[in-house]
């Protein structure tokens, strides 16, 4: 049945509808005030909640520490990770007058002198100071001592406090984090972008005493970082570590570095500093220590350039192989005077680098043009960063061509007039190495080198490498460089260091590159030594033996077949 209407026919179960709809929308605006209220008391009360007010809750919002990322060696071993710790910090306008006496055990458990506490905490009140760390980056089992104690304004924050397992052994690569978990210095400031975390917020019950008694729930969860994962090898490390260490100290040198490069691929597997810090203890970080003199110090590399030298003459044609030289003991060019130690007379190229002569080497740069000269010392990287991402990584210095005179290019081609980091001359003798194939280095574990080049033929790398195998003889500069069963090939620098006005008569770098098992070199080994003050400064003596005991540990710990037990002889006949 319907009823007329004016306005049209209404159901006559229309009523109910109506009554049911009045219900939900009631039902609808309970639930809405009610969501309303909430907001008002978390948002706007919890805010102005007076903390001293006996032991009433409320809601607030805190952050959540984010986990640093690991940093490990290529083989997973963590070099630095990040544990939980807990730092103490106190409202001074909350600590009451009848809680006074808490704070003597308080001071006790924390090693932090009583008088002193109760000065800075009456300083920081009268000063109306809201917020004071008293200890950061503490033990949590001391936290809880403190905890125990229940101080009303005494507050507990988890952070995380960064750990190097390794110590001293590769703390001039990572560096290290402020107390605020941010990298300072090495592998920690350089990824930083990596390494580091974002921070979560969590809304908690604290209670009338600030402290928090329950979770509430997650508004943000936090974001760890990124870990990284190095080309380092731990066990290699821990070897040349303590090997620069002996030769530091053996010869009282002023510093050292070393670095140890895979050849087939420019995978820095270790590099070391001397003197050494250890990161966990902060009270050692001054910048003479902290400083990665193998990564950031540049210097002029001396004879160790002039098996380019002799390479970059022969594959552009500008010498034969079987070039005799000759010598006597003074070159004259215009002006200027080259010398060598003795007078060594007619001379073949395997002599040349045999006895280090800087009159031969500079009778051959000066066959080359300038142009091609230069080209050749740029494509090995002189003059321009490794690019391994580390903080302050030098560049080293490489004059440009047209700005030679004459006598720029003989003293670069023994390595004066020139300078570079020791990582840089690694990475240059790896077109030595890998038969004329120069590698980019890297800290970052990798597939393959996407950026290898060449720059000599497979025939003159290796020619200048079988050359470079007579300065490991006795006959040699770097006798003691070899290493039992393997053939070793190499070159020692003997550099005067550069001072105001010339260069000085008794301060030496004492230089050795050498690549082992010379018939397939698998590690190169680039070693420098800083003013040795006990008489011997020679390359061949003090950073030679060095280099022996870290590459026959490498070619031990990686299991490299020998290669030299049957062609030692026939080196040592053909003197």
């Amino acid at each position: 049945m319907r009823i007329a209407s004016g306005a049209g026919t209404i159901p006559r179960h229309s009523t109910d509808f109506v009554i049911r709809r009045r219900l939900l929308l009631s039902v609808m605006l309970l639930a809405m005030l009610a969501l309303v209220g909430r907001a008002v008391y978390l948002q706007i009360l919890d805010k102005e909640f007076l903390q001293d007010k006996g032991d009433m809750q409320h809601v607030g919002v805190v952050s959540v520490s984010a986990y640093r990322g690991q940093i490990k060696d290529r083989n997973g071993e963590p070099l630095a990770i990040s544990t939980p710790v807990q730092s103490i910090w106190v409202n001074p306008r909350q600590l009451k007058d009848a809680e006074q006496d808490k704070l003597t055990p308080m001071a006790k458990i924390l090693g932090f002198p009583e008088k002193e506490l109760r000065s800075l905490l009456k300083k920081e009140k009268d000063a109306n100071k809201r917020f004071v760390y008293l200890r950061r980056q503490i033990n949590p089992d001391i936290a809880e001592k403190v905890k125990a104690l229940d101080i009303t304004g005494v507050y507990f924050e988890r952070e995380f406090k960064r750990y190097y397992p390794a110590g001293a052994v590769s703390g001039h690569l990572l560096g290290f984090t402020n107390i605020d978990d941010i990298g300072q210095e090495g592998i920690e400031h350089g990824y930083e972008h990596i390494l580091r975390g974002q921070p979560g917020k969590k809304r908690v019950i604290k209670d009338g005493k600030g402290q928090i008694i329950k979770d509430v729930e997650n508004i943000e969860e936090a974001i760890p970082g990124r870990d990284l994962v190095l080309t380092i090898d731990e066990r290699l490390q821990y070897l040349a570590y303590r090997e620069l260490q002996n030769a530091m100290i053996q010869n009282k040198a002023h510093s050292a570095s070393l670095v140890v490069l895979d050849a087939k691929n420019g995978d820095v597997l270790a590099t070391v500093s001397q003197p050494a810090f250890n990161p966990n203890n902060r009270k050692e970080l001054s910048s003479n220590r902290y400083r990665n003199r193998a990564m950031v110090d540049s210097f002029e590399p001396g004879s160790t350039v002039k098996p380019f030298v002799v390479a970059a003459a022969l594959d552009g044609g500008y010498i034969s192989p079987n070039v005799m030289i000759e010598t006597h003991g003074v070159y004259h060019l215009g002006r200027n005077v080259v010398k060598d130690v003795h007078n060594y007379g007619t001379m073949d190229l395997t002599h040349v680098l045999q006895k280090s002569s800087n009159i031969a080497v500079t009778q051959i740069a000066m066959t080359m043009p300038p142009e091609y000269f230069w080209g050749i010392y740029s494509k090995l990287g002189f003059g321009t960063s490794a690019g391994v991402g580390f903080p302050g990584e030098a560049s080293g210095s490489l004059l440009d061509y047209q700005g030679w005179h004459e006598f720029d290019q003989a003293i670069l081609s023994f390595g004066y007039g020139v300078s570079t980091s020791i990582l840089q001359l690694a990475r240059a003798y790896t077109a030595l190495a890998d038969d004329g194939i120069i590698h980019s280095v890297t800290l970052l574990k990798r597939d393959e080198d996407p950026d290898a080049q060449r720059i000599f033929k497979p025939e003159t790398a290796r020619k200048v490498r079988e050359m470079l195998e007579h300065v490991i003889t006795k006959e040699g500069t770097a006798y003691q460089a070899r290493v039992e069963g393997y053939r070793v090939a190499g070159k020692t620098g003997t550099v005067k260091k550069a001072t105001a006005g010339g260069y000085s008569e008794d301060k030496y770098l004492s230089v050795f590159v050498g690549m082992a098992p010379a018939s397939n070199p698998r590690f190169i080994i680039a070693i420098v030594v800083d003013e040795p003050t006990t008489g011997q400064y020679y390359g061949g003596l003090v950073a030679a033996p060095a280099f022996s005991k870290v590459m026959a540990g490498a070619l031990r710990v990686y299991g490299v077949e020998p290669d030299g037990m049957d062609n030692m002889h026939l080196l040592l006949s053909k003197q």
